[in-house]
């Protein structure tokens, strides 16, 4: 493994904020030693997009789903499609998919983005795939769920945002929290002390470009090369050097997403 090397596991390069200059963001990102980036789908146009990255560039692999904001009723059409993708070894996870009651209030919306998220945790288990869960203000539900209907699942809690006590029962269940952006604020209020908690092989890297950039790109289009100022970040509030983090949470990706071992030991 290159002594730089890090993965950038959750991104979202598909957007149409990337359409310029694609390119040479993924350059920019190999130049700043990120060897991997995962982008994740939101919709099923966009999974399909994810996945047509993950063909076109070596450093691209991709996550198929559809995210809570972005829920509809889905057919077993949607489901197919979706397995179907999932044959191509790129595809590494399903995702992004959970619960997001921060901009839903409507109660009969969020018992469609739980029936879609019950569903979509329900193929993962088919397909033997881990998933990359959002939960935004829908701790309970999503805790719920994930012990009742995402048992033999693995996955990641992407952009965590729930209570120490959440990330200690994530970590039990052979989960993981995926940190980004928000570590790195001055105004970052549990979250820093919840990763001093939590073991550094259960925590992944991301960025979640085009949002959030991480201290000192903040206000700026976020892309895979800011993941290392995220780790950094967790570098020093773990005590160790950028190398230590960049090392294992190489490890914990390729762990979870056990695709990304198969296809970069098969080159």
């Amino acid at each position: 493994m290159k002594e730089n090397y890090i993965i950038d596991t959750h991104s979202h390069i598909n957007s149409e904020k990337f359409d310029q200059d694609r390119g040479k963001i993924i350059a920019n990102a190999k130049e700043n030693g990120v060897g991997t980036i995962i982008n994740m789908g939101d919709t099923m146009e966009s999974s399909k997009h994810v996945l047509q990255l993950a063909q076109e560039y070596d450093i691209c692999y991709a996550g198929v789903g559809v995210h809570p904001e972005e829920a509809f009723e889905m057919q077993k059409d949607d489901f197919d499609k979706l397995a179907i993708w999932t044959k191509n070894n790129k595809v590494v996870c399903i995702g992004e998919i959970g619960l997001d009651y921060y901009w839903e209030k409507d109660g009969d919306k969020r018992a469609l983005q739980k029936r879609i998220f019950i569903q979509q945790l329900d193929l993962a288990r088919q397909l033997h795939l881990p998933v990359c869960v959002h939960n935004r203000d829908a701790h309970g539900d999503t805790m719920e769920i994930l012990k009742k209907e995402g048992k033999g699942i693995r996955g990641v809690m992407h952009c965590f945002s729930g209570s120490l006590e959440i990330a200690r029962e994530l970590v039990k269940m052979d989960w993981y929290i995926g940190v980004d952006g928000p570590l790195t604020f001055k105004n970052a209020a549990k979250l820093p002390e919840i990763v001093k908690e939590i073991p550094l092989e259960k925590i992944l890297v991301e960025t979640d470009c085009p949002y959030m950039a991480p201290s000192p790109m903040r206000g700026k289009r976020n892309e895979p090369a800011f993941v290392r100022y995220v780790a950094e970040k967790l570098a020093e509030l773990k005590g160790v050097d950028f190398q230590s983090v960049a090392r294992q949470t190489t490890i914990n990706a390729k762990t979870l997403y056990t695709r990304l071992e198969e296809v970069q030991s098969s080159k």
